[in-house]
């Protein structure tokens, strides 16, 4: 079957190709790979979030928290966020030449969202066409983006939550709404908008799931002008075929996150982009690690793996006596009130013989048994808090009110914000959580990657416009 081909689209008054590059957490999409995808007649996102400065001579400025307490350093965080951001943009913008359109990309849980968006859309005027959001319910981006006059795409993974959105709050900006961003969630990388009601082992086909929503769109009187973006697993779109043109879905544009990390202009280090050559089939795992308590798609790697075996060892406790807890731990904790199963007192004494000497209580009545260099680590990121997220599982940090979520900081989580910065800026690939998508391992598999062949940004949308 020929490849249809696409049609360029209207957006923010310019034609574009419906083609859009993922935004990226933290610095793994720039004003170079944006710059250059807007350039090549696409629509460019900079991630918004923890964004790279520079100083005069054109080198990253490190992101350095001083300040003592957990709230003067979220402060830091926020103006090092929106000074970055506002570099990306003017940057990306000159690099653009007045051809595709640029968007930024927020996290609506990071850390002071409402405060970054704001600052940055308040000094990039004309610059920014869109902005795309999810990770959270962003009621308010409508209203941000009315007042200063953007286009919004709101990022959700079901017509369940693109309904509470409209009724809530979008239909009353309807005419900026530029786009609805599906992002799977079993396939997308980074995190992802698992509802309870869906098995993360379980993947469902994007088919119905896109039709349901452009269903709901038309029932809420959404124009059947406004595209839907297929967002997670977009490799071909010859494989995507019978999306396009298609009078059931609507309009219908592509977003690539995964394929744009392995071009001359991705900003990620070079060994980031050499083991993106290496990824097999199911080595991106689906967890629940991320203190954002959202499900995220990373690479099985050493870090991953240690978080797993850390969740493995672990044991339920009651204060007192009761049911089935009829023995106290006498390993790794200190006091008496852990009564457990004898069945886990003898699995706790195996693991303190193996090294895992230090137990730490977590938010759901459990211990888990770590390492002592694993528990000093695990407390200096917990005291390190710079509160990158609204509510932190790993830090209990809260980015309003009394600044608490109210429960135990959890030692089976991690601090994102370390390791994110640290594998975007040259960390091992190793010992950091690498995001990828589901189709990363298609990078092996894909004949225009063989003999380390790296494409530049323009190179990459012309292949993928020919339907490869």
């Amino acid at each position: 079957m020929s490849f249809k081909g696409l049609k360029s689209i209207l957006y923010g008054g310019r034609e574009v190709w419906p083609l859009i590059e993922g935004g990226k957490g933290v610095a793994a999409t720039n004003h170079a790979s944006s710059g250059a995808w807007a350039a090549a007649g696409g629509i460019g996102t900079i991630s918004a979030v923890n964004a790279d400065s520079y100083d005069a001579e054109g080198k990253i400025v490190p992101q350095v928290y001083d300040a003592l307490t957990r709230k003067e350093r979220h402060q830091q965080l926020i103006q090092y966020a929106i000074d970055g951001a506002v570099e990306q943009v003017k940057r990306a913008h000159e690099i653009a030449g007045g051809k595709g359109a640029i968007n930024i990309n927020v996290l609506w849980e990071m850390g002071g969202a409402q405060e970054v968006l704001e600052g940055v859309l308040e000094q990039t005027r004309g610059m920014v066409t869109g902005v795309t959001c999810g990770a959270g319910m962003p009621y308010k981006l409508a209203e941000i983006a009315e007042r200063f006059n953007v286009h919004y795409l709101p990022i959700i993974s079901s017509a369940r939550a693109f309904r509470a959105l409209w009724k809530r709050s979008y239909h009353k900006v309807a005419d900026l709404m530029a786009a609805v961003v599906y992002e799977d969630p079993w396939l997308a990388g980074g995190h992802n908008g698992l509802s309870n009601a869906e098995d993360p082992t379980k993947p469902e086909d994007p088919y119905p799931r896109v039709a349901a929503l452009r269903e709901t769109m038309r029932k809420e009187g959404v124009s059947d002008t406004v595209p839907i973006v297929m967002a997670g697993g977009v490799w071909f779109l010859r494989e995507w075929n019978d999306w396009i043109d298609n009078p059931e879905l609507g309009p219908i544009a592509f977003q690539f996150g995964t394929r744009p990390l392995l071009t001359e202009e991705s900003p990620i280090p070079q060994g980031w982009k050499d083991r993106l050559r290496e990824i097999e089939p199911g080595d991106v795992l689906l967890h629940k690690f991320s203190p954002t308590g959202f499900y995220s798609s990373a690479v099985k790697n050493p870090f991953l793996y240690d978080l797993i075996h850390r969740s493995e060892r672990q044991i339920p406790y009651s204060r007192v006596e009761a049911g089935e807890h009829t023995v106290q731990l006498d390993v790794g904790v200190k006091g008496k009130n852990f009564w457990v199963v004898p069945k886990d007192r003898e699995r706790a004494r195996g693991w303190v013989a193996e090294g895992y000497t230090e137990a730490l209580k977590t938010p759901d009545d459990t211990v888990v048994f770590v390492t002592p260099e694993s528990r000093a680590q695990i407390r200096e990121d917990q005291a390190a808090c710079m509160g990158c997220l609204s509510h932190c599982g790993f830090s209990s940090w809260k980015d309003h009110d009394d600044y608490t979520t109210g429960r135990l900081a959890d030692p089976r989580s991690f601090c994102i914000q370390k390791t994110l910065q640290d594998i975007a800026h040259g960390g091992p690939v190793d010992e950091n959580l690498m995001f990828a998508g589901h189709a990363a391992y298609r990078f092996k598999q894909d004949p225009f990657y063989s003999n380390n062949f790296t494409p530049t940004v323009k190179q990459l949308v012309d292949r993928i416009l020919t339907g490869d």
